[in-house]
């Protein structure tokens, strides 16, 4: 079945990076749009940033200019590196995935603190 895993996340101070990664696996399909969502303890979820599989990126004004997104179409793996990271982006950033016939998918996240 398919499976998405998210990994990068840790722990930096303010102004720090890090280079989250989504794998997805077990699709004999391309994913179309791919994104990553952010929720903090406590907080609903929110989009920050996707892909299409065009390469086209769109991007929340939160992280505008510090966060890059990409992705390896061959591999169905989305990046994400995240630089001058502030406090109030520590959250669990969760892979979101979406098949050619519109069915999702959910990784199960992967932890970014920062520390101030």
């Amino acid at each position: 079945q398919v499976e998405i895993v998210e990994s990068g996340g840790g722990l930096v101070q303010t102004g720090g990076s890090l280079r989250l990664s989504c794998a997805a696996s077990g699709n004999s399909f391309r994913m179309n749009t791919m994104a990553w969502h952010s929720q903090a303890l406590g907080k609903e979820r929110e989009w920050g940033a996707q892909i299409y599989n065009s390469g086209k990126t769109k991007y929340a004004d939160s992280v505008k200019g510090r966060f890059t997104i990409s992705r390896d179409n061959a591999s169905d793996t989305m990046y994400m590196q995240m630089d001058n990271l502030r406090p109030e982006d520590t959250a669990v950033y969760r892979c979101h995935a979406t098949n050619p016939w519109v069915e999702t998918y959910w990784g199960q996240g992967t932890q970014v603190t920062v520390s101030s």
